[in-house]
């Protein structure tokens, strides 16, 4: 009986947090898995064993996303061991929360190398290198919406990233390409909840009306759909998974 060649996404920044959650969830839809990691390589190698065991196929690719030849190099590992892909998730980002005034120029150059310039540069690579048919997740914010004090400099890369969204959409015209974008409200992640104190969370706890943090798995379910079949008629749209926040 021949083998059905799976499928091959990857993951960008899929070590930890939402990341790690988009890879099982991906893992278990059917899809051989790129686990990328900028620094974090045993946490990467301990969830590609993890996904193993399970009986999935992964692999653990180092890229800094921001550099255009990690990312070209990523493309060319994941090509050579599981074949051309079909799904890029746009995961991987930095967050630091601070009033812009105080923002110093290595915080900004550094938050939009990994949000904007990664983007990009994955972008760029998947757009000549995916299969027709692919999907692309990119990540947004719901900031955008609340434009909460702190977050003009990361609310700013992800506009961006959004305005990727809706253009690249349009450029891969007649390849059946979906181009999306899903925009968290505060999910309970280290990524979110470092630096904030228990009285803070609890703020951010109660300002959905669904009266929660978002977990991981909430926003792998939310990428499940973007990245699967039931989603071949949504294409160039922000999908704004925050409970309802704004």
């Amino acid at each position: 009986m021949t083998q059905v060649q799976k499928q091959v996404a990857i993951i960008t920044g899929a070590a930890r947090g939402i990341g790690a959650a988009v890879a099982q969830r991906l893992a278990a839809d059917g899809f051989a898995v790129v686990v990328n990691y900028a620094s974090s390589s045993g946490e990467a190698d301990a969830l590609v064993e993890k996904l193993e065991k399970a009986g999935h196929t992964a692999i653990a690719v180092k890229a800094d996303v921001s550099k255009a030849d990690d990312v070209r190099v990523m493309f060319d590992t994941t090509e050579a061991k599981l074949g051309k892909i079909d799904v890029l998730v746009n995961n991987a980002g930095i967050m630091k929360v601070m009033p812009l005034a105080e923002t110093s120029d290595t915080v900004f150059e550094q938050t939009f190398a990994i949000n904007v310039q990664g983007t990009f540069n994955t972008l760029r690579e998947a757009a000549t290198r995916m299969n027709n048919g692919g999907r692309i997740v990119n990540f947004s914010t719901s900031v955008i919406g609340t434009n909460l004090p702190g977050y003009a400099v990361y609310a700013g890369t992800k506009a961006a990233v959004e305005t990727f969204t809706h253009v690249v959409a349009k450029e891969l015209r007649g390849r059946n390409i979906t181009v999306n974008a899903v925009a968290p409200g505060p999910i309970a992640t280290d990524l979110f909840l470092t630096g904030k104190s228990d009285e803070l969370i609890q703020q951010f706890s109660k300002a959905a009306p669904l009266e929660r943090l978002g977990q991981p798995e909430d926003i792998a379910s939310v990428i499940s759909f973007l990245a699967g079949p039931d989603c071949g008629w949504v294409n160039g749209q922000i999908l704004r998974a925050n409970g309802g926040l704004v």
